[in-house]
């Protein structure tokens, strides 16, 4: 049989449920799609490939999914250190209206994307202004972009359309979208329970859900957010949202630090996703989420970075480090282990965006989204275990080769669909 693409001769890293990993082993992709994983020799042998990769010494997994990012805050990198969060806003906000337009956000979306391919990501959860300019770039790069309407009820947004004109505006792009690509899902961004009153979050998440759309939405990032709306509102934000039936399976919460008992029952109780970001909570002084009693409770958790302001990389691989060590500082070491970090941003990433039957693992029938990671540095030596080596010894550096949707857009750790000193010229040019 014909096929597109076969990468053959390293460790295959499945991330299936059984944790299979195949010794010498082989992917075959054809028109977007995983047809065979196995054996190198067996599938060389059933398969004609327009395109090979030669994965001999690498490990070869799933593409990373960021969960929870603003791709184009690389236009900020390093403009807001050393701050809280709300000294973080502070800053963002006023510099956003000031340089915000459609062509800076898609040349600050280049880079961010030039980033994460490099960075063996492969597809992201991107809330942001002028997300057409975003996904229009992404799409060019023959990157996979999950993106939609942001809400955010502030004087003068970026994009100059006031709320009150939003759901109209939000509607007609839902319209627009008609069936979602595969691979993807439609989506609408709520910054916040404290940028948005409970009407407006109503209006918002029905609109979504009259679409089978994705909702993403902040929470309880830190202790003076959750104070904060306690106060206007008296309940916390995950109880506000729970009260006002806003919680599910179709939400992702960003963030997640401050929660309590209960609420943590809520969200398993509901099926609503959480999407973790260690660094960025960490870098703000924001805390440590509970993913320990998250994941005990059954909460599905995928990695996110946040935006290049808030944690300065988009590198997802990080995330997985600091998400397998930060948790062992109560005195657990088994609190993270190195497989379950790299499930989060692997399959749980998936399924935290509701996208696990199509990404995430290295299945037959999934999208061929997939990273082949360099061995050959000391390191990374020896391979005892590849899960440890991907959470405790890897870096982004290490990735050699990425695929998206069957498309090799890194070979040989060149990128293929952007010329990256242009990229990285253009960026430069507005800063």
């Amino acid at each position: 049989m014909s096929i597109d693409l076969l990468i053959h001769g390293g460790d295959v890293l499945t991330v299936d449920d059984e944790g299979t990993v195949v010794r010498d082993g082989a992917v075959a992709v054809h028109e977007g799609e995983i047809v065979a994983v196995g054996p190198a020799e067996e599938l060389g042998t059933r398969f004609t490939a327009a395109e090979s990769i030669d994965a001999t010494g690498c490990l070869v997994l799933p593409g990373l999914v960021n969960t929870h990012t603003h791709l184009a805050m690389t236009l900020l990198r390093g403009r807001a250190d050393d701050v809280t969060l709300q000294g973080f806003l502070e800053r963002v906000l006023k510099w956003e209206a000031e340089l915000l337009t459609p062509q800076n956000v898609a040349a600050a979306v280049r880079l961010a994307v030039a980033e994460s391919v490099r960075a063996g990501v492969t597809s992201a959860l991107d809330m942001y202004w002028f997300h057409e300019a975003a996904e229009q770039a992404a799409r060019e790069a023959g990157w996979r972009l999950h993106t939609g309407p942001t809400f955010m009820d502030v004087p003068g947004p970026p994009d100059g359309i006031a709320y009150e004109d939003r759901l109209d505006w939000a509607r007609r792009d839902l319209e627009a979208r008609g069936t979602a690509r595969t691979g993807t899902r439609p989506a609408l961004f709520a910054h916040s329970t404290y940028t948005l009153s409970p009407d407006q979050l109503t209006e918002i998440f029905a609109l979504a859900r009259e679409f089978g759309a994705l909702l993403h939405i902040h929470a309880s990032e830190n202790a003076t957010e959750v104070a904060t709306v306690e106060v206007k509102y008296g309940k916390r934000p995950v109880e506000l949202l729970d009260s006002l039936g806003l919680l599910g399976p179709d939400v992702l919460l960003a963030h997640a630090v401050d929660l309590t008992g209960p609420e943590i029952a809520a969200l398993a109780r509901t099926g609503t996703a959480v999407a973790h970001c260690p660094v960025s909570n960490l870098k703000l002084g924001c805390g440590i989420a509970p993913v320990p009693r998250l994941l005990s409770a059954g909460v599905t958790v995928g990695l996110g970075t946040d935006g290049a302001v808030s944690s300065n990389t988009l590198d997802v691989l990080g995330a997985v480090r600091q998400a397998a060590l930060v948790h062992k500082a109560g005195g657990d070491p088994t609190a993270v282990g190195a497989e379950q970090a790299v499930r989060m941003a692997t399959i749980e990433g998936a399924r935290a965006l509701g996208l696990g039957e199509q990404l995430g693992s290295l299945e037959a029938g999934k999208r061929a989204d997939l990273v082949v990671l360099d061995l050959g540095a000391p390191h990374l030596r020896p391979l005892h275990d590849p899960w440890s080596t991907l959470a405790y010894a890897a870096h982004s550096a290490d990735v050699r080769d990425t695929v998206v949707d069957g498309r090799v857009l890194l070979r040989d750790r060149v990128l293929r669909t952007l010329d990256e000193r242009t990229v990285i010229a253009d960026l430069e040019d507005l800063v």
